[in-house]
């Protein structure tokens, strides 16, 4: 994600909440120009640590999001923050989306979903993967009651209309001033909605076109959800979303080549032969995978001798 971004994104500065030692240590240590490693002896206050054991860690990601993003406000002062999941890979500036809102407060992105993967009753309107927050009256207003709410209730389950941190924010632009929807289609696609979008390349973009309108925009970027290796090459659905070809060549595979690219330049040799260690496991996994009739493993004739 920040590689994509150094790509197609001239001014940005990252700040990277690490959840783990090992995380702080080997990002500190790449010296990132653009990139501010933030521990959670840093982060954490008494109100997220007293909730801390009653979530799992995943639920406890989630109840963090908007005090990471009241953090770096508060603390580095700046004219706006915007939360960005890191399984996202960009395909061009976001820059548009901050033209977009104009004098808005904050923006937020529809899951846009595929009718037969609609989930919205259950998971949000919304998806918290890119919310822009800037630094005025309206965006922090609801950035504490967000926080006060994920507080109180953030968990991996459905219950009494929410959904871990992202049902909340299903009535922002009724509950809240200065809320912005965008409705650029090339943010967030993402594995539940594009099937309704078929991908070309030209010499700057990756351009998507709607299939039911005929309707392009560039992909600004792709929610990668789940994206799941099976062996330390070859990935696979989890859950399974109908992808095309396009979909594939053009989007699933560069993200795929760059974490390969990335885990052969950063992973040491013990490290890296702890990880090929379960090759076996995985190739028995592949076969069971195949009489399931699981046909997206891709690159599997790779595996044959």
């Amino acid at each position: 994600m920040y590689d994509s971004l150094k790509k197609y994104c001239a001014d940005f500065h990252l700040f990277v909440f690490a959840f783990n030692d090992r995380c702080y240590e080997i990002l500190t240590s790449l010296h990132l120009e653009k990139i501010t490693v933030i521990s959670l002896k840093e982060f954490e206050d008494a109100a997220l640590l007293k909730i801390k054991p009653t979530r799992t860690k995943a639920e406890y990601c989630w109840t963090c999001t908007p005090s990471t993003i009241l953090f770096i406000i508060n603390n580095y002062h700046v004219d706006n923050c915007t939360y960005i999941d890191s399984d996202l890979f960009f395909f061009s500036s976001p820059q548009i989306l901050m033209d977009e809102m104009g004098d808005h407060s904050i923006l937020i992105t529809p899951h846009r979903y595929t009718i037969k993967y609609d989930q919205s009753k259950k998971s949000g309107i919304y998806c918290v993967q890119f919310v822009v927050f800037k630094n005025d009256e309206n965006a922090l207003k609801a950035l504490k009651w967000w926080r006060n709410a994920c507080l109180e209730w953030c968990f991996n389950r459905f219950e009494a209309g929410k959904f871990g941190d992202q049902k909340y924010l299903d009535d922002w632009t009724e509950r809240f001033d200065g809320v912005y929807v965008s409705e650029n289609l090339g943010a967030g696609v993402a594995p539940w909605n594009m099937q309704q979008y078929i991908f070309s390349k030209t010499k700057d973009a990756i351009v998507g076109t709607e299939i039911v309108t005929g309707n392009t925009f560039d992909v600004i970027f792709f929610h990668f959800h789940s994206f799941t290796f099976v062996t330390p090459s070859f990935f696979s659905p989890r859950p399974y979303y109908e992808r095309n070809k396009s979909a594939i060549d053009l989007l699933f595979n560069p993200y795929r080549g760059k974490i390969i690219s990335i885990r052969t330049q950063f992973l040491s040799i013990n490290e890296s032969e702890v990880y090929l260690s379960g090759f076996n496991k995985y190739k028995y996994l592949i076969e069971i995978f195949l009489r399931r009739g699981f046909k997206e493993i891709h690159n599997i004739k790779l595996l044959h001798k």
